[in-house]
């Protein structure tokens, strides 16, 4: 229902309206995946090959970026 009322609204909408009503579900499109990676990374479930590597990571040495080996 939503979906036709939204197409309804749109035909109403000059052109640039249309597009700024576009951007704006673009934005709260992105703004859903934020919030969906947000809570996977928040996820609070025991990962041992995840924290392994993480301890190994950070066990080695770090050395600054060298852009001539690029």
């Amino acid at each position: 229902m939503e979906t036709e009322e939204l197409v309804r609204i749109c035909e109403l909408l000059p052109e640039d309206k249309r597009v700024e009503v576009a951007d704006f579900a673009r934005f709260l499109l992105a703004r859903e995946d934020d919030e969906r990676w947000e809570r996977l990374i928040a996820f609070d479930q025991h990962r041992p090959k995840l924290d392994a590597f993480l301890r190994q990571s950070a066990a080695e040495p770090s050395t600054p970026m060298d852009m001539d080996r690029l």
